[in-house]
């Protein structure tokens, strides 16, 4: 399956997951993530503001806060398809962007890559390598080329595809944490 069905149909099959699944399963998820050490060492982390039915990080983000954690978010700069990321420290910070997506506002502290420890990689699909399917402006693509932190996605365990679509210049995420596992991902 090519990469724009494979999107259309993970994407269908989302939005069609239960309120009461959606939450439960978004509450395992994060629960595991934040078991991990990579998020126990983290002083800062890396987010999207999820929307549904990506699996839930604003319940994430107000876990870092509480836990003293600096939270950056993504901002998309379309002129140059790039990603900034920005420290924020309440979601008034935040603004609707397009297609609704909240990103921080421009006032916001730009913060560098290397003060990243732990970033968590958005995606519609990913298989067991690490390798993902995006939502299809390579903007995390692009930015993972200088990224030197613990990359981590966040999945449903119906978005763990066997045979996915990847070109030789992706790079995987190290570990996929799913309502059902954690996947420590080994590139082929």
């Amino acid at each position: 399956m090519d990469k724009i069905s494979l999107r259309k149909k993970v994407s269908n099959d989302l939005k069609s997951m239960d309120k009461m699944a959606y939450e439960h399963q978004s509450q395992l998820i994060a629960k595991r993530l934040m078991e991990t050490n990579e998020w126990k060492m983290a002083k800062c982390i890396g987010f999207t503001i999820s929307q549904f039915p990506e699996v839930d990080t604003w319940q994430l983000i107000r876990s870092g806060w509480l836990d003293g954690k600096s939270i950056v978010v993504a901002k998309c700069i379309p002129s140059v398809k790039q990603l900034k990321f920005k420290e924020i420290t309440s979601f008034d910070q935040l603004e609707k962007v397009y297609m609704d997506l909240y990103e921080p506002k421009m006032a916001t502290t730009e913060v560098m890559n290397n003060k990243i420890d732990l970033l968590v990689v958005p995606g519609l699909a990913f298989n067991r390598q690490g390798f993902r399917v995006g939502f299809g402006g390579g903007y995390y693509d692009r930015y993972l080329n200088s990224f030197f932190g613990k990359t981590i996605s966040l999945a449903f365990s119906s978005q763990i595809i066997e045979n996915l679509p990847y070109e030789e210049h992706d790079i995987p995420v190290e570990q996929i944490m799913t309502d059902q596992e954690i996947i420590k991902c080994k590139p082929l």
